[in-house]
């Protein structure tokens, strides 16, 4: 985790209810997507491993479906994890990440993502933002563990979609927070003004040590869409084949931000 000194940024905030909603937007598109896919596909690769188009579909089951059964538990006494904690604090939980969805039952994958809407809505209706919930990693509020989601299901739409061959729509609320969270965890990794990043249209964060940009047009631009900086912040990409296919512009001696991606996997 980054020192605590990282994250003395502005803090984003994100409306909880909007939130909540995108999550099952995004799941429903999903949902939707796994439907009509013809069942030897499941058992296909994907770019996660050893993990098929089945053990994804799972994944993505239970990064939703983790919700109402973390609410069951006993509530934490106090908060240990802050949002922007948390693009830093996953790696470690990996392992047990694979094991766990290796062993979920997805012979029913369309079945597996409706259940966990639906207990999903169910749960979140009932619960504050404010209500803590014990992770691996430490407690953290429901609020910001559900920004959390939409960063993994829009991830893993992405790789459904690279998967599969089928355009996945996203739900702009979620992409939308997903690109914001992460754009903010490089703020947080490399603090700074002397790099402007903008992923329009929803996030422009400064970053990295050296002169701030005060008026006029920055000596140090990096610009790109919001897919594309996705990809970069979690591994999918690399910054050098980005910037080469012109996906990425960067402009000034600083903007070069391959020594500080991805942000996490």
């Amino acid at each position: 985790m980054p020192p605590a000194k990282k994250n003395a940024q502005r803090v984003r905030r994100y409306d909880s209810t909007k939130t909540q909603a995108a999550v099952l937007a995004q799941l429903g598109h999903v949902c939707d997507a796994v439907r009509a896919l013809p069942p030897e596909t499941f058992d296909g690769p994907t770019r996660l491993g050893e993990w098929t188009v089945r053990e994804l579909v799972a994944h993505l089951s239970w990064m939703v479906g983790c919700v109402p059964r973390l609410l069951a538990r006993p509530e934490p006494a106090r908060q240990e994890v802050a949002l922007l904690d948390w693009p830093f604090v996953t790696d470690p939980l990996a392992g047990r990440i694979d094991d766990f969805t290796r062993s979920i039952d997805a012979s029913d994958p369309a079945k597996l993502l409706d259940r966990s809407a639906r207990e999903y809505e169910e749960a979140v209706a009932g619960a504050t933002g404010e209500r803590l919930i014990e992770m691996g990693f430490g407690a953290m509020t429901l609020a910001d563990f559900v920004v959390t989601r939409t960063v993994e299901l829009v991830v893993h739409t992405d790789d459904l979609s690279a998967a599969t061959g089928v355009e996945i729509p996203y739900d702009r609320q979620a992409l939308a927070a997903c690109t914001r969270l992460l754009a903010d965890a490089l703020a947080a990794k490399a603090p700074g003004g002397a790099v402007e990043v903008r992923i329009p249209p929803y996030a422009v964060v400064q970053c990295v040590e050296g002169p701030r940009h005060t008026r006029g047009t920055p000596p140090n631009v990096v610009e790109t869409d919001p897919l594309t900086w996705i990809r970069l912040a979690t591994g999918r990409v690399v910054w050098a084949a980005e910037r080469d296919a012109a996906r990425v512009s960067a402009s000034g001696e600083r903007a070069d931000l391959e020594g500080l991606l991805p942000l996490m996997r």
